[in-house]
């Protein structure tokens, strides 16, 4: 079979006159009119009759792989004799066409046949970027085929400088087990509700909007007040090192060349837009800064750039079964930083340091880290010392990919990956080498040399999405649940510090404690209800809540409290300017923002 795949703005057609082997049509089949459509013309060959299932199954899959790549709305089945002078038999031209078309809406495709055997006028409009002309021969074995073409990667465990099979690696560390695991495919399933789904409800984080698509969530206020402290506490990280905060759009024509081949070779399923001009949702901030930086007058001296981004949001239209809480989602917030070096080896340095700062958000937000460090052949073999130097930083075995071939726009990437409850990696910091992108945006500078070049690509997250950090947080609670208890960072924890009232007697110096542990900017709050003093404390344990400290007659006396210290369980007696240096102390340097909530639990909403 011979086909002709073209990816039109539009097709028009309407029959004119039978010929012998037209096959029988209704009326409303005899004109037809398609917007933005994957048009297949094809002819069946005579080669075809020895096999039609084959051929069939071959031209799905070559039809999806296309569409998978050019997402138009409609499929369009034309039968085009001019293709080939070998043509099969009218019969079974009708039939592998008829059960095409059949494959193709099993998949849910938007998916129309043109009657055969009729002569017919049509008028198409060609979209005309770079995928937009596709021809291919379809043979029954040709997928096959295909699939032998691509090399596996090849996977080693890399210890600093020393290369070891996996097969002879003897692991000792049951989260980078599961992660090596995964990535050969012999791993724990993604079927499975993680637990901090469970979590991300029961404090009030956030849940899922039934209103709005799948993957969208609503925050509610200690949520909001979690995302916002995460985001400026990477904001302040890439700032302090260099990076310059832009804001770009959300929406991006498809028709852009550039931005259609990026999006391409990024491979994520993009989110469109029913409109008529073709936009796409942002998945990255890579569009806003390539095309901000393209625009720009760029020397060797301003080297290396760095732009940075706070996506909210960014989309992935990730399928419908693969969305779960906060690990996938499609609508996130990603800290994306880009920094422009003049070449591959400048850019080595800077990855250096990029790793360094993603190994920092580590430390910083309690998460243990597990490595894929990954490279084409030709990198590793011209990097190779370097490489290792890497390596080194984490002073542990990290797993190593090596790629026969560059498939992607990057030629060296790390991935730094939490392990969940279920044994799966959640993905976030990330450092990419990216080769590509420099050209085919346009993006140029002037060298030492007086010539103009184009510059190598860093892609940098420091911590990955927000809401997968988040997720890694959760995540980590239930797995040290035998260990320790459950709690957030101080600095990230919603509410720090709780005051439990007695009685009403005590409630004006609780307000006044309040007021000066408020004014050292700790998020204070008030347990003023009607309880027992016992049912407080269990609520405020429940609530992950850091200190918390009981007011009644003996401490309104005497200015000390007995505070309960939920890190280590502890009760320790401090006056209110020790527990404010405390609390301070564990603070210091990080993001600080108020309590979004009423003070007083008496006058707060319940929003589960």
């Amino acid at each position: 079979m011979r086909i002709l795949l073209i990816h039109s703005d539009y097709l028009n057609y309407n029959v004119k006159n039978k010929t012998p082997v037209a096959e029988d049509i209704e009326e409303a089949k005899k004109e037809g009119s398609f917007d933005d459509s994957l048009v297949v013309f094809t002819a069946v060959e005579k080669d075809d009759e020895n096999n039609p299932e084959g051929i069939v199954k071959n031209l799905v899959s070559e039809v999806k792989k296309t569409n998978d790549q050019v997402k138009a709305e409609n499929i369009v089945l034309y039968p085009y004799a001019h293709l080939s002078s070998s043509l099969s038999s009218p019969k079974v031209a009708v039939q592998i066409l008829k059960d095409a078309e059949e494959a193709l809406l099993a998949e849910d495709f938007n998916v129309k046949r043109v009657p055969f055997g009729w002569y017919k006028a049509f008028e198409i409009s060609c979209k005309g970027h770079p995928l937009s002309e596709l021809s291919r021969t379809i043979t029954a074995d040709s997928e096959e085929e295909e699939k032998v073409e691509r090399k596996p990667s090849k996977w080693q465990i890399l210890e600093g400088d020393k290369i070891t099979q996996i097969e002879d690696f003897k692991f000792d560390n049951r989260a980078f087990k599961q992660l090596v695991d995964y990535e050969l495919g012999q791993g724990a399933s993604d079927e499975g509700e993680p637990p901090h789904v469970k979590l991300m409800r029961e404090k009030e984080i956030c849940d899922y909007e039934p209103a709005s698509d799948v993957g969208n969530l609503r925050w509610y206020p200690k949520g909001k007040l979690i995302r916002d402290l995460l985001s400026d506490y990477v904001y302040d990280l890439t700032v302090s090192r260099g990076a310059m905060p832009v804001e770009t759009p959300i929406f991006y024509d498809l028709d852009n060349q550039a931005i259609y081949e990026h999006a391409y070779k990024f491979g994520e399923r993009q989110y469109r837009t029913d409109t008529k001009k073709k936009l796409m949702l942002r998945f990255a901030a890579c569009f806003g800064a390539f095309r901000l930086m393209s625009d720009s007058y760029l020397t060797w001296k301003n080297f290396p750039a760095k732009i940075f981004e706070l996506t909210r949001y960014s989309f992935r239209y990730e399928k419908k079964g693969e969305v779960v809480g906060l690990k996938r989602l499609r609508a996130f917030t990603m800290p994306d930083c880009h920094s422009f070096c003049c070449d591959v080896p400048s850019s080595l340095e800077e990855f250096s340091a990029q790793t360094d700062m993603c190994m920092q958000t580590g430390k910083d937000l309690n998460l243990d880290f597990e490595v894929i460090f990954r490279a084409t052949q030709d990198f590793f073999e011209e990097n190779e010392q370097w490489m290792y130097e890497i390596a080194r930083k984490f002073e542990k075995p990290i797993l190593l990919e090596i790629l026969p071939e560059r498939h992607h726009y990057w030629v060296c990437k790390i991935d730094l990956a939490n392990i969940d409850a279920l044994g799966r990696p959640i993905e976030n910091p990330t450092v990419q080498i990216d080769v590509e992108s420099g050209k085919r945006f346009d993006i140029t500078y002037l060298g030492e040399d007086g010539e103009q070049h184009n510059p190598t690509i860093l892609h940098t997250s420091p911590t990955g999405s927000i809401e997968r950090v988040l997720c890694a947080m959760l995540e980590k609670t239930a797995i040290e649940i035998n260990e320790r208890a459950p709690m957030l960072p101080t600095w990230v924890s919603p509410i720090q510090a709780r005051i439990l009232t007695v009685g009403e007697s005590h409630v004006d110096f609780a307000n006044e404690l309040y007021e000066k542990i408020n004014a050292s900017n700790i998020r204070v709050d008030i347990d003023d209800r009607d309880e027992s003093v016992g049912k407080k404390i269990r609520n405020a344990a429940k609530e992950w809540i850091p200190y918390i400290f009981v007011i009644g007659d003996k401490e309104v006396e005497s200015g000390k409290f007995q505070v309960t210290v939920r890190e280590t369980g502890e009760k320790v007696e401090m006056t209110v300017d020790e527990l404010i240096a405390e609390i301070n102390d564990k603070c210091e340097g990080k993001p600080f923002r108020r309590l979004p909530l009423p003070k007083d639990i008496s006058r707060r909403i319940n929003f589960q």
